[in-house]
């Protein structure tokens, strides 16, 4: 039988859950930082807990929902972890190292539906959604990895711009959110939580009214329609003067910066007319936006793009200074190693499946033999 792994309550939850199976209510904060702060790995490291309790949790809860299945290491000290969750299923989770601490990227669903052609993350479609418990699991394994080293280092930043779409998950992801924010546990503060989205505007709105002030970015990468939507198919559903009515509601209701992703492809959107073309979508909001401008990491299944020239990254970022739309270059992690989403856990399944096809040529022909 799966359990559901107990990182999924937030502590209030757990509260109240206590008493419904029979436990006082009052042990759920020590259990809470045994999670968290002491960071067991079974319930039974649990000390302090009476025995009967640890029966009932362990019944219902796994504090292992996921194991490590393969890890890179990267020279600038970026770790990308694949990981086996309970079913079988594969998740990739990376913590980078920057100036400014560790941050830790998540996953939040098992494959993804959006269907951006440029995207490793998008070659395999969405099978399921990810537990708010699953996606808290990712950082108690950094974390982890992190203690072992023995250097006293915390995970300080989460961006939930791993696999899949965030908001298409928005439940479990708020719940992952209220967990890795409370003050008893993780403590991360709401400053150094972004979450990324490529462009719901009803679930923008419902983020905006939510109760989270954490960060937003949203994956633009075009700054019209008819390119929007030749790289990304989601915008044939939400085009953008509908993706930014929801903008708009956004900064009014939490007045709130958000930041816009946008990957460069050689020769398709990185063009210093199409700079001019975004600072001109963003100019009305450009006290209360930025751009983040990201280099393509290539990937095999979609060759017909191609990481931009160094001259069109700089002609397009000076494109934008030059009409007041603050802008940065992201700085690249891992590129020594399967740097984009999703491209590690693609190359694990097409292994597993060359694997297999070898075995099964490998099969004698039961019918042949049969027959002598």
């Amino acid at each position: 039988m799966i359990k559901s792994s107990i990182y999924g309550l937030t502590l209030e939850q757990l509260r109240s859950w206590l008493p419904e199976h029979g436990q006082k209510k009052s042990r759920a904060s020590r259990i809470w930082e045994w999670l968290y702060q002491e960071r067991v790995h079974d319930f039974n490291g649990m000390s302090d807990v009476r025995q009967e309790c640890l029966d009932v949790l362990t019944e219902h809860f796994t504090m292992n929902s996921l194991s490590e299945h393969v890890k890179q290491e990267s020279a600038d000290g970026t770790v990308k972890f694949l990981l086996r969750l309970q079913d079988g299923n594969l998740i990739e989770t990376v913590l980078m190292r920057q100036k400014y601490g560790l941050t830790v990227c998540v996953t939040t669903q098992v494959g993804c539906n959006i269907g951006c052609s440029f995207c490793a993350s998008g070659l395999i479609k969405k099978s399921r959604d990810l537990s708010a418990g699953e996606i808290v699991e990712q950082i108690m394994h950094v974390q982890r990895h992190l203690d072992a080293a023995g250097q006293g280092e915390r995970v300080t930043n989460v961006v939930v711009m791993g696999i899949g779409e965030p908001f298409d998950n928005f439940e479990h992801m708020s719940n992952f959110i209220e967990v890795i924010k409370d003050r008893k546990g993780l403590a991360l503060a709401a400053k150094r939580i972004t979450v990324s989205t490529s462009g719901l505007p009803d679930k923008i709105k419902e983020f905006a009214d939510s109760s989270l002030q954490v960060n937003l970015a949203i994956s633009l990468h075009a700054p019209n329609n008819e390119l929007r939507t030749h790289i990304m198919k989601i915008n044939r559903a939400f085009p953008i003067e509908q993706l930014m009515d929801a903008v708009d509601y956004y900064l009014e209701k939490t007045n709130k910066r958000i930041m816009f992703e946008y990957i460069l492809l050689r020769d398709v959107n990185d063009q210093r007319k199409h700079a001019a073309e975004l600072a001109e979508l963003l100019s009305s909001r450009k006290s209360m936006v930025s751009v983040n401008l990201i280099p393509y990491n290539p990937v095999d299944e979609h060759s017909q793009y191609q990481r931009s020239t160094e001259e069109s990254i700089l002609g397009f970022y000076d494109t934008l200074k030059k009409n007041n739309i603050n802008s940065t270059v992201r700085m690249e992690h891992g590129t020594d190693i399967d740097a984009a989403c999703g491209q590690l856990r693609s190359k694990q399944m097409k292994n597993a499946e060359a694997k297999a096809d070898v075995k099964t040529a490998a099969k004698p022909d039961a019918s042949r033999l049969a027959l002598g």
